[in-house]
């Protein structure tokens, strides 16, 4: 579990092609020596595990299916990547609860300033847009964040601080460019059950038997 509070921006130093996965090494002095092989740490909001770790990089391994579903397939040497360890039990929970599983790949429209901040625009895929309310939590890119405005169906408005503008990758991306999207952790579980209810299914929460809400005006 992550909380979406980058700890430090790395950069792509090598990439090694594998039999339908791709090694990474990445340039992270600042965590790569608190490492260990099999920690888990997020890649630009993607969970990844660390395979090894030298001075100043540790390297992930990442599959067919990753490189497919989220930005990770267009790395280069060079990439900056937002990076998080996983929380410690017991820690401040600063942005708010994060899977790592990236639900989609989205596409910025615009960047402009305003004044001290910036607000950025996204197209998103439906599944992400589904669980996205104004001024609820999205994660892009690793980062937790609120949602500022909803322009259109499918798109996704952000404000940007300047602290996170120096201390992520999100200030170095441009009109075009792709970005990794989870939608609200809460707001999956919710879609979930509504969706069941929707359908007339009949569903037991904790031993209750709940009879799922069938369209019909009533």
């Amino acid at each position: 579990m992550f909380t979406g509070i980058i700890e430090t921006v790395g950069s792509i130093s090598s990439v090694r092609e594998r039999s339908g996965a791709k090694e990474f090494v990445i340039h992270a002095p600042e965590i790569s020596s608190e490492l260990k092989p099999g920690d888990s740490i997020t890649v630009d909001g993607a969970c990844q595990t660390a395979v090894r770790n030298d001075v100043g990089t540790f390297t992930i391994d990442t599959i067919g299916t990753t490189l497919s579903r989220t930005v990770a397939g267009r790395y280069r040497v060079g990439s900056k990547v937002n990076l998080e360890r996983s929380m410690v039990l017991g820690g401040r929970l600063d942005g708010h609860l994060v899977q790592g599983h990236v639900d989609g790949v989205g596409r910025v429209l615009s960047v402009r300033q305003e004044g001290d901040y910036w607000l950025m625009d996204f197209q998103v895929p439906e599944l992400v847009s589904h669980l996205t309310i104004l001024h609820g939590s999205i994660t892009i890119n690793g980062v937790s964040l609120t949602v500022n405005a909803l322009p259109a169906e499918g798109q996704c408005q952000v404000g940007i601080i300047p602290f996170t503008w120096d201390h992520t990758n999100l200030g170095s991306l441009k009109p075009g460019d792709q970005v990794n999207l989870e939608g609200d952790l809460v707001g999956k579980y919710v879609a979930k059950l509504l969706s069941a209810w929707k359908g007339g299914d009949t569903m037991t929460l904790e031993g209750l038997e709940v009879q799922g809400y069938g369209g019909n005006d009533e």
